[in-house]
């Protein structure tokens, strides 16, 4: 084992107090222990995901041929304990392009309102809104130079521009990917399982709003890392707008109704003869 040595430092500092009284292990000059490690990458990656917490979450959006829907639950999780169930999971970058939170909270929320300074800049120095293959490539870079240091990060940047609709779906290692369906989250293959069973692209607004609303509360009936409330924006060429926010207990006994139960057969009281 590899020790660091302080004796540089002035282990005499002023004390409250009889200094007679302290050991000399206390005014000896401060060391500790370093472990000695050929692949020090590689145990910084292993010493960064044993204090990381186990998290979860659902988003999911797919391109129709009215725009984007885009949906996600509010759940922030920290392991075994629900720390939230209010958390807004997806972001307003400008007034037509939004993006999702998926991994790390506080790196999803940095990143994607860095993203929507340098996208509001962009726009002024060249007198037009940035594209969402602009923007997606963008955030790419950024996440791709702070690879390996600990960013949790798995979003889509979902808009309008140009050329139509856009959905690309970017990672924490910089991996850019554009489609037509995303989910992402630990709740993500039961949403797939609801979003590949409806999903058409001649959707009307209102059934793309209810495929993404029901593929969002099955996925947090069955991912306990996730629940909350569904939201659910639609990106069109106006911009983007919230078309619901329902809780999914309140979702639940909607699509499944409680029926009465008929009583089979009563007790009744026999007279005593």
């Amino acid at each position: 084992m590899m020790k660091i040595d302080f004796s540089g430092l002035d282990p005499y500092m002023p004390v409250k107090g009889n200094a007679e009284d302290l050991d000399d292990e206390i005014l000896a000059a401060p060391s500790f222990k370093l472990p000695v490690t050929v692949d020090f990458d590689g145990f910084q990656k292993a010493a960064v995901q044993m204090v990381k917490p186990a998290k979860g979450t659902t988003t999911l959006a797919f391109i129709f041929k009215d725009g984007v829907m885009v949906a996600a639950d509010s759940r922030a999780s920290m392991g075994g304990y629900i720390s939230s169930q209010s958390v807004k999971k997806i972001i307003e970058i400008n007034p037509y392009m939004l993006g999702t939170m998926a991994g790390g909270a506080a790196d999803c929320q940095f990143w994607h309102r860095n993203l929507g300074i340098k996208c509001r800049l962009h726009e002024l120095a060249n007198k037009r809104r940035i594209s969402v293959a602009g923007a997606s490539k963008l955030l790419a870079n950024i996440l791709y130079s702070y690879r390996g240091m600990g960013l949790s990060v798995g979003t889509m940047i979902a808009g309008w521009d140009e050329n139509g609709p856009g959905l690309y779906y970017v990672d924490s290692e910089g991996g850019r990917l554009k489609g037509t369906r995303f989910s992402v989250g630990s709740g993500s293959p039961y949403a797939y399982g609801v979003l590949d069973s409806g999903y058409r692209f001649d959707l009307s607004v209102e059934e793309a709003a209810e495929l993404a609303r029901r593929a969002i509360y099955h996925a947090t009936f069955r991912d306990g890392a996730s629940g909350g409330v569904a939201s659910v924006y639609h990106v069109g060429p106006s911009g983007w707008k919230k078309l619901s926010g329902d809780d999914v207990g309140e979702l639940h006994y909607s699509y499944y109704p409680v029926e009465p139960t008929a009583v089979e057969q009563e007790m009744a009281d026999v007279p005593i003869a």
